[in-house]
């Protein structure tokens, strides 16, 4: 297969990732947005996507976030196995049970006793994104709005983190009910810095993996 380089002129191969390939990829994305989770949740924040929406959930219902987790991206699921295809939606639940795996044993390994707010805000949040995004390269996701995000950039073009930016307002907004406004503003922060990687590095045309 190959594909056009509009700024150039040119025709470049696009490269079809190997298995091992996909393997790796995932599971670097899977260990950054955990490490990154782990940092907002030692300083009491929310965030965006499905695990925003998981955690304020678990604000207003008796349920573990774990379970919640799941039960919100029930319909996301449904959605991307119509939309985005079967692959696709195996790597993402493949993603999903990993991150909840990773989430048992990720606070075990990585002991926090101080972090500075914005630090946590910017660095966790570019963490996070970092993760979205090698999970993105690899053609999968955390789930959640992430499906909705991915596939309109891949059937309209719209990019993933204008979108993705826009969904998380309505999560804080929602999220004002019950989060400090001090916490909310440096939650705010981490998710645009989480989805200023893909708002900056997931373009149409800029990677020729497959």
């Amino acid at each position: 297969m190959r594909e056009e380089n509009s700024k150039a002129g040119m025709m470049v191969p696009s490269i079809s990732h190997t298995t091992a390939d996909d393997v790796y990829g995932l599971a670097l994305g899977v260990m950054f947005i955990s490490i990154g989770l782990n940092m907002l949740h030692f300083s009491g924040m929310v965030t965006g996507g499905v695990a925003g929406i998981a955690l304020l959930l678990s604000y207003f219902v008796d349920m573990k976030i774990g379970t919640l987790f799941i039960l919100v991206n029930l319909p996301f699921m449904a959605f991307s196995w119509w939309k985005m295809g079967g692959a696709f939606t195996f790597k993402t639940l493949m993603v999903n049970f990993a991150l909840m795996a990773a989430s048992l044993v990720i606070p075990d390994l990585l002991k926090i006793d101080y972090i500075h707010p914005v630090f946590s805000s910017l660095v966790g949040g570019t963490i996070i994104g970092m993760g979205i995004l090698c999970l993105a390269r690899h053609n999968a996701s955390v789930g959640g709005t992430g499906v909705i995000t991915l596939w309109g950039q891949k059937v309209y073009g719209v990019n993933a983190g204008k979108t993705q930016m826009l969904l998380d307002v309505v999560v804080f907004v929602i999220a004002l009910a019950k989060v400090p406004g001090n916490l909310l503003l440096w939650s705010v922060l981490s998710a645009v810095a989480m989805n200023a990687m893909l708002l900056r590095w997931h373009k149409p045309g800029r990677y020729s993996g497959a």
